[in-house]
């Protein structure tokens, strides 16, 4: 039995681990995982590069975690009530 508040938090702070902690779509959990990596990676690059541009990044990647979060926690329950 899955937790969805694990699962939330887990895909809020790094997008694709929540789905590997579910364990149900494990192809798109790696996706998401290097996927998160290669966008920090951006955003950093982004902060030093263009500072002015940083918020809509910032503004973005907390909107796709809130959904992921959102995503992570309705698998993991749906999950738990098979």
């Amino acid at each position: 039995m899955k937790n969805p508040w694990i699962a939330a938090v887990l895909n809020f702070f790094f997008m694709g681990l929540g789905t590997l902690y579910i364990g149900r779509r494990k192809a798109l959990g790696i996706a998401l995982t290097i996927g998160a990596l290669a966008l920090t990676y951006v955003e950093m690059n982004l902060k030093a590069g263009s500072p002015a541009l940083y918020p809509i990044m910032f503004g973005a990647v907390l909107l796709m975690n809130a959904f992921f979060a959102y995503d992570g926690y309705s698998e993991a329950k749906a999950v738990s009530m098979k």
